[in-house]
């Protein structure tokens, strides 16, 4: 993915653990789970109006 190896990623982790600390990764994570939930849901939304509005222009 993106030419990302495992020795990149260990250093990513290394980071955002100095960064963020160890406790406030679930909560991190929870928050990223959220707003990629979110998102889903906002493009799904998204669709169902274009495809009604194009139903609708079609009729």
């Amino acid at each position: 993915m993106f030419g990302i190896g495992f020795s990149e990623w260990m250093v990513i982790l290394v980071i955002v653990l100095i960064v963020f600390g160890a406790g406030k990764l679930p909560e991190l994570g929870a928050g990223i789970g959220k707003g990629i939930k979110n998102f889903k849901e906002a493009v799904r939304d998204e669709d169902k109006k274009e495809a009604e509005k194009i139903e609708k222009s079609d009729s």
